[in-house]
């Protein structure tokens, strides 16, 4: 008698903003590996095409559309032309997103609040919104995953721009809300929570601010901040049949740092 893979993912399509580099290529890859065709939405860059390509030579198919999703516009519009053009997706990983600016709250200009409230909470609810409206009228299920953040849940020690804390929360939040309400679709949506990671805006971020890496460092457990293929297998079990009785769950991979 033979065994199915439980994280195989044959046959299936996602759909994933901010797959070009750093943790959304991680997964995207990591997904692609398991067997699933990827779409990648992300700004436009040569790192897009060249994740696109990695993805190909693991034997899927890959499509690449260019949209800075943090423009609600422009991340509508991006749903849209997945859907149009491929059809409809079986995974969805909300994970575009960052801090960008370390500027304290009484001294952020609100358009700039808004800007930055759209990029990490309003993305995720219009993806969520059409791209999961999609699997409700499919009819087959599907797999929600939200890249939040620990500072959903702690506040970042050493930097300013609470938006990011305020957004990442509220992304929580409509994670377990739509796992209420998509449960009887046969629709899990649940949220990652990753630590410090060193993707590209943090090596350059930690260049510039060696002393707040070196505290926040000493502050975690295993000693080292994360590497994005940490969170790639992750990904594969969420988006996997493994996973179909987990929702609602915000599941914490920081190396131990908010277990102090």
């Amino acid at each position: 008698m033979g065994f199915s893979d439980p994280f195989r993912l044959d046959g299936k399509r996602l759909f994933i903003t901010g797959g070009s580099r750093g943790l959304g290529r991680e997964m995207a890859l990591a997904i692609a590996a398991a067997g699933a065709d990827v779409c990648l939405v992300a700004r436009p860059s040569e790192s897009l095409q060249a994740t696109a390509d990695d993805i190909r030579a693991l034997g899927r198919n890959a499509w690449t559309i260019e949209a800075d999703v943090g423009d609600p516009a422009a991340c509508e519009a991006a749903c849209k032309q997945a859907l149009h053009q491929i059809g409809p997706f079986d995974i969805l990983i909300n994970n575009v997103g960052g801090r960008r600016v370390n500027i304290p709250t009484e001294d952020m200009p609100l358009e700039q609040w808004h800007e930055l409230m759209d990029l990490n909470l309003t993305s995720t609810f219009l993806c969520s919104k059409i791209i999961g409206g999609a699997m409700i009228e499919h009819g087959s299920g599907g797999r929600i995953i939200n890249v939040a953040s620990i500072n959903a849940m702690v506040a970042g020690r050493g930097i300013a721009g609470r938006h990011y804390e305020t957004a990442k929360a509220g992304v929580l939040q409509l994670s377990r809300s739509l796992a209420v309400d998509w449960a009887p679709h046969g629709i899990t949506v649940n949220a990652i929570c990753p630590g410090i990671f060193l993707t590209e805006p943090n090596k350059v971020w930690s260049q510039k601010n060696p002393e707040i890496i070196e505290g926040l460092v000493q502050n975690i457990p295993q000693g080292r901040l994360g590497e994005p293929k940490d969170i790639g297998p992750l990904a594969v079990y969420l988006a996997s049949d493994s996973a179909n009785y987990m929702t609602g769950a915000s599941l914490v991979i920081d190396g131990g740092y908010t277990c102090l």
